[in-house]
């Protein structure tokens, strides 16, 4: 099986034309005529996932972040994204990035997430107008949901912080009624803030929230940070999931490396 088969499977879930403007998702370094011997799922692509690839005879990395992201004029030596990318080429590692089409499609990034919390009544915060998947459905950003039950807030962040392995959360000030309906986005969602604000959520988790940006709450919902790797902590295993759906019988694996760059000091 040739690596553009895999391609083409992915892209029928997350089409590279609902990735946004500024994005750089697809096929990044490699050959998608090349036979496929195996297939690793990862966050980042970092030179250790690609040195997990060799060790475990796969040649195509699936990443979520793109390793090339902004214009690169020269790879300069010493820089991690010229490690990666060199030793991938000799390697003959193709390297392939699942981003924001996957963030905004209502069974990708914001699913992983939904699914730990138990959300209900799923849809896209954010729908971009006139646009749908081939099933109808909307795609967009963020995704709203609702808990089975009226929920404590300060055991809602308990409980958030327990289903998705956190150190430590930021929030703004706890509110003193039951929250029901949920926002999310994996990643940065500042940019969400005017959509939660202008319907009838009492809770959005994201994250890389700036000090002043909790202010736009305003009191009318609970504003929740969790770290950005935290948010997309579950990506690798969505895409194992699917792919392992399409090619039941076909080495797909799970990245074991720790690909986030932010660590926290514990007592």
């Amino acid at each position: 099986m040739q690596i553009q088969q895999i391609i083409k499977e992915l892209e029928a879930w997350a089409p590279l034309p609902f990735q946004e403007s500024y994005d750089n998702a697809g096929l990044l370094v490699g050959d998608p005529e090349q036979i496929c011997k195996g297939v690793l799922c990862s966050l980042d692509c970092t030179d250790k996932v690609v040195e997990e690839a060799i060790e475990k005879g796969c040649n195509l990395i699936v990443s979520h972040h793109p390793i090339i992201f902004k214009g690169i004029k020269q790879l300069q030596a010493g820089h991690y994204i010229t490690r990666v990318i060199q030793k991938a080429i000799q390697h003959n590692i193709a390297i392939y990035a699942i981003h924001t089409n996957l963030d905004n499609i209502i069974d990708g990034v914001n699913k992983s997430l939904a699914d730990r919390l138990h959300l209900e009544k799923r849809r896209i915060l954010d729908p971009k107008p006139g646009i749908t998947d081939k099933n109808g459905e909307k795609i967009g950003s963020g995704l709203v949901g609702e808990l089975p039950l009226e929920t404590d807030p300060k055991a809602f962040l308990i409980w958030v912080k327990e289903k998705f392995n956190l150190t430590t959360l930021k929030h703004t000030q706890i509110p003193d009624k039951q929250l029901k309906t949920i926002a999310l986005c994996g990643g940065s969602g500042s940019f969400l803030l005017g959509a939660v604000k202008a319907q009838e959520i009492d809770c959005f988790i994201t994250s890389d929230l700036k000090y002043h940006e909790f202010f736009e709450a305003d009191g009318k919902y609970l504003l929740v940070d969790i770290g950005h790797g935290e948010s997309e902590q579950f990506v690798p295993a969505l895409i194992l999931a699917y792919l392992t759906s399409k090619f039941p019988t076909f080495a797909v694996l799970q990245s074991l490396v720790n690909t986030q760059p932010v660590t926290y000091l514990k007592d």
